[in-house]
């Protein structure tokens, strides 16, 4: 079945496409923002913590996050007549706007190695499932019937996520809190973003307007 058939690129989806794109950008930019503004080093710490009450940009941060998490929910109107990769995007949005919900408490602490709340669980288990949930709806892309430079785009940053996520992974389960893990989170998050921005700018523009 050809993505014509399908309806990816129908004038609609392309919209989608392209609101998408504008949405993660936008929703990406704040979160930055919120991150970088406070005193201090912004590579400190769990990204999340900069929407902890009491930072001075927590509002803005969290709204950030469900502007972006709006934009992955728009990708994946974008690509609905790929059902399983609209449902896998669209998981991902409820989960990333969950965790920018749902804040976890000072420092985002994590089990088994800092106490505890529900929130922090709740908040913790959205962001590493909607992580998931993504490198998930990535694979999907690369193996989907869409063009070539899309396809590639989602192999690439399979390629990169997974062992980023592993290696994010096993260092919040057996090392906690450290300067390296803060660094993973946040190349993590780059190619995420860096892939739905893509993305969508790709699925938004017409084939034959990338050709000639």
């Amino acid at each position: 079945m050809t993505t014509n058939q399908l309806g990816v690129g129908s004038p609609r989806s392309r919209v989608m496409a392209l609101a998408s794109s504008v949405a993660v950008i936008a929703g990406s930019l704040v979160m930055l923002v919120a991150l970088v503004a406070p005193p201090g080093s912004w590579w400190d710490g769990y990204v999340s913590e900069a929407g902890t009450a009491g930072q001075p940009y927590a509002i803005p941060y969290r709204a950030g996050l469900v502007l972006l998490a709006a934009g992955v929910a728009l990708l994946g109107q974008a690509l609905r007549s790929l059902r399983t990769v609209s449902a896998a995007l669209t998981a991902a949005a409820v989960l990333a706007a969950t965790s920018g919900l749902v804040a976890c408490t000072d420092r985002c602490p994590l089990p088994p190695y800092e106490p505890t709340t529900f929130a922090d669980v709740v908040h913790a288990a959205a962001s590493v499932l909607g992580m998931l949930v993504l490198a998930g709806a990535m694979a999907l892309v690369w193996l989907a019937d869409l063009r070539p430079a899309v396809r590639r785009l989602a192999g690439v940053a399979v390629v990169v996520t997974v062992p980023l996520g592993a290696i994010l992974g096993m260092l919040m389960l057996f090392v906690g809190r450290s300067d390296f893990g803060a660094f993973v989170e946040r190349a993590v998050l780059f190619v995420a973003v860096s892939w739905l921005i893509g993305t969508g700018g790709l699925l938004g523009v017409r084939r034959r307007a990338l050709v000639h």
